[in-house]
């Protein structure tokens, strides 16, 4: 139902007594088929609700991981649809790739240990949606069945070498929004939005992950919630996030 809803462009209130979740364990669980209902492959993974901001917002006391699925992912500068997507938001996001495999393990992995596990460090901008209307009000196990609000993502290019030096908590983002030439807003975070620290919610990551039996698996990237405000964009805008040093990424919403 849900796949069908993200095919279609259509919402609900909520899902049916009949499948509902009624815990977060419930929701991961339906989540899970996703990959198999969609035909499409895992990638990587999202984290929402990264900030106590983004917690109040939809009415969870939590962080939760939703999947990246393949067709999802854009490059840096890409046209990502507006069609049917009705947060109409971006969100600039710190991202990394794994360099390695982090497998299921009854002790929790230290940040050091998940850092260490870490090939890459993109700047990216994720672009929600949800399949619940209002999605406010919808529920960590609702939220967590539609794939943490997943839609489309966009990944930048990785930062230079040396980028493990910095404090990714006190960094700062600024981005931008224009409607053809003209500015329409700017605004700026930092790191700390992210758990106070992306590394901090990279490993959250990886420990939820491993207490539902999941491996993080190598190559795949993981975005880790919004570093600011969303971006409020409409359809014809261009989203601009300058990481300084790490890089710059883009994209346009299109009509």
């Amino acid at each position: 139902m849900i796949w069908e809803l993200w095919q279609s462009g259509q919402t609900r209130q909520a899902l049916p007594e009949t499948c509902k979740p009624l815990t977060a364990i419930q929701g991961y669980q339906a989540q899970a088929q996703l990959p198999m209902v969609s035909g499409r492959a895992v990638v990587g993974w999202k984290i929402a609700a990264t900030s106590s901001n983004g917690q109040a917002h939809i009415n969870v006391s939590s962080p939760l991981a939703g999947r990246l699925l393949s067709g999802q992912v854009f490059e840096s500068g890409a046209a990502v649809p507006s069609k049917g997507n009705r947060m109409r938001v971006a969100e600039p996001e710190f991202a990394f790739t794994m360099g390695q495999d982090l497998t299921p393990k009854t002790e929790p992995y230290s940040v050091a240990e998940v850092m260490a596990a870490v090939a890459t460090l993109h700047p990216a901008i994720e672009v929600p949606d949800s399949r619940l209307e209002p999605f406010t009000e919808a529920g960590e196990a609702q939220l967590l069945a539609d794939n943490a609000c997943a839609r489309h993502f966009v990944l930048g290019p990785a930062a230079p070498e040396g980028w493990q030096n910095t404090d990714l908590s006190q960094h700062e983002v600024h981005s931008q929004v224009m409607q053809g030439e003209s500015l329409r807003y700017i605004r700026k975070g930092s790191g700390a939005w992210v758990l106070g620290d992306p590394r901090m919610a990279l490993t959250w990551l990886a420990n939820q992950l491993s207490s539902l039996g999941i491996t993080l698996q190598k190559g795949h990237v993981v975005t880790t919630g919004t570093c600011m405000v969303p971006l409020e964009l409409e359809p014809g805008e261009t989203a601009h996030a300058d990481f300084g040093v790490l890089g710059q990424v883009n994209m346009h919403f299109s009509d």
